[in-house]
């Protein structure tokens, strides 16, 4: 578990290293063709920083307010508040706000920046139709997202994905406009070779940043899925609990209606992709369903 724990969280870091390498040699890419130098790779970083702080400010907000989610109190639901208590003083955590979403899916997610702004919303379905094992399991999924700076890496991959897609849409369609004329300071001089294939280097790096991005954002969430499955068999002690609870999601037929596809990636299980157990695509914003079970039943 502990082998499992240190390898997701070193390829995490490798996988948001190759995130900003992309953001910055497109931002350079865009500063040579326009003759501003390394001017370019403070364009791409203010845009990073400026989307980053919108999201590490709001993105909860805006997130539990698109789940058409609403906060409850201990008097609201004992058991639950019971359940949450009982694992953050476990865990040494803050007591995050909990939301419930009015749907009869089972599933939930957690969002916020930090343990001390951090929330937790679950469905009414999740509540109904889990027994008091399968919450706990679920919940110390959820707070492990928390415990293990989930949410906070969710911020920053969503927002370096943001510029990265934000600042290749800018240079290629300055690109277009510019009809291929290049100011003159970057097309004269010895290094005009090396800027042509700087240039180009960043032009096919644009083009395909949108699919790069994705899919690099979708392989940490992956990463993350695993390390809060066995951060979460830690906590409980008891693996059953959460694999029991993913079966029991993963077989529900109700679906999902407040997901979408922008808020896919947050629930412990992928409301449109449930069905699909055994899927393992790159697309994917979940591992396996067969394989995190497995793993979890392998702990016991």
């Amino acid at each position: 578990m502990y082998d499992a724990i240190a390898a997701n969280r070193r390829n995490t870091f490798f996988l948001i290293a190759a995130m900003v390498a992309v953001l910055m040699l497109i931002g350079y890419a865009f500063g040579v063709y326009f003759g501003l130098g390394e001017g370019g790779l403070i364009i791409a970083a203010v845009v990073a920083v400026l989307w980053i702080g919108i999201s590490y400010f709001h993105g909860d907000s805006i997130l539990l307010a698109a789940s058409r989610a609403h906060e409850i109190q201990k008097a609201d639901h004992p058991q639950l508040f019971n359940v949450v208590e009982e694992l953050t003083i476990a865990a040494g955590l803050p007591m995050p706000k909990i939301y419930i979403i009015e749907d009869l899916a089972p599933n939930a997610f957690a969002t916020g920046r930090d343990p001390h702004n951090a929330s937790v919303a679950i469905t009414r379905g999740l509540l109904e139709k889990l027994n008091r094992e399968e919450l706990q399991g679920v919940m110390a999924h959820e707070l492990s997202h928390i415990q293990n700076q989930d949410i906070l890496y969710a911020t920053l991959i969503g927002a370096i994905a943001g510029a990265i897609i934000l600042i290749s849409d800018v240079f290629l369609r300055s690109l277009r406009f510019s009809a291929g004329k290049r100011s003159s300071r970057s097309s004269k001089g010895k290094g005009g070779g090396g800027v042509a294939l700087i240039v180009l280097v960043g032009m096919i790096l644009a083009m395909l940043a949108p699919v790069i991005a994705r899919l690099l954002q979708l392989a940490v969430s992956r990463q993350r899925e695993y390390l809060a499955d066995a951060s979460a068999a830690l906590m409980t002690r008891y693996p059953e609990g959460l694999a029991s609870a993913l079966e029991k999601i993963a077989r529900d037929p109700d679906p999902l209606e407040v997901a979408s596809r922008a808020t896919q990636h947050l629930y412990i299980v992928n409301p449109f992709e449930k069905d699909r157990w055994s899927l393992d695509s790159l697309w994917s914003t979940h591992p396996p369903l067969e394989e995190r079970i497995t793993r979890l039943r392998a702990m016991r």
